[in-house]
């Protein structure tokens, strides 16, 4: 499997934008870290393709896609924490950029 390596959650409202690079594998298929650290992107049996942070506190989905493809979905994805909810694009980056 190829890892979809690197990619951005860009938020709709106002372009603010979080990079994601591959770190390892997660249940089976490539996991993802943002470059802050702070939050995982990875797959579970339980919750598909979902962004957690350092105690598994599930705080993402995608949006309109099935939740067993094998790299995350470049389409919407929902975040979501305390009174806190926003829209973002999965969008793949250029590597060489």
């Amino acid at each position: 499997m190829t890892a979809l390596t690197p990619f951005a959650f860009v938020r709709h409202v106002d372009e603010l934008s979080y990079h994601f690079e591959h770190d390892g594998e997660h249940n089976g298929r490539p996991a993802y870290r943002r470059a802050d650290g702070n939050v995982r992107c990875v797959w579970s049996l339980t919750d598909g393709w979902h962004c957690e942070i350092a105690d598994g506190l599930v705080t993402a989905h995608p949006l309109n896609s099935h939740a067993d493809e094998p790299e995350p979905p470049a389409t919407v994805w929902r975040s979501f924490k305390d009174d806190r909810s926003y829209l973002y694009d999965l969008r793949t980056l250029d590597p060489m950029a």
